[in-house]
């Protein structure tokens, strides 16, 4: 009953030091590997957006148009 138990142990603690390992080792290369595919390019630089006039200017301006109509 204990010989099972402490079998099941080591077996339990060599699969995840295994499995953390081989992680380890895929993020590292992976590491190695991404700079050069360019999978995240830098953003482009977005031109400055003018401020929007107040809603005061653009109905004054609304107004003005509508009167330039008549």
């Amino acid at each position: 009953m204990l010989q099972q138990g402490l079998v099941l142990l080591v077996a339990g603690m060599g699969i995840a030091v295994g499995f953390l390992a081989l992680l380890s080792f895929v993020t590292g290369l992976m590491g190695k590997i991404a700079p050069r595919l360019n999978l995240f390019p830098e953003p482009v630089q977005k031109k400055p957006v003018a401020k929007p006039a107040s809603d005061d200017t653009a109905i004054a301006i609304a107004i003005a148009v509508a009167n330039n109509r008549r």
